[in-house]
């Protein structure tokens, strides 16, 4: 079975270092997006409609101009892998301000190398 594996990047200056560690992981295909999070995109907004916006704009770091967004197909015995070389390059997800990583699984797929 394979897996859509999605990185949010938080530390965009860490790319390179996380690309070189998925191609130790053989990790051989991954699409990079510059993105934007909500609260950086709302705090551009002063929505007197919405008054808890000035609380929550400190709190989801509206100061972050850009986060990347990473995906790559993988196949299940690389998820792990991919999850260790993101904690190897920007250190601990749980930590507040490194990112996110989800897996969704992936029903269809052609044009992959495997094909």
């Amino acid at each position: 079975m394979m897996k859509l594996f999605v990185l949010v990047l938080n530390k965009t200056e860490k790319l390179e270092a996380l690309l070189k560690e998925f191609l130790r992981e053989e990790i051989c295909g991954a699409t990079v997006l510059q993105s934007t999070g909500m609260a950086r995109v709302l705090s551009d907004y002063d929505d007197e409609d919405v008054p808890f916006l000035t609380s929550i704009k400190t709190v989801l770091r509206p100061d972050r101009e850009k986060n990347l967004t990473i995906f790559t197909v993988l196949r299940d015995e690389q998820v792990q892998g991919a999850v260790a070389a993101v904690q190897r390059v920007v250190g601990d997800l749980g930590c507040k301000d490194t990112g996110i990583v989800f897996c969704v699984p992936v029903d269809f797929a052609k044009g992959l190398e495997e094909d």
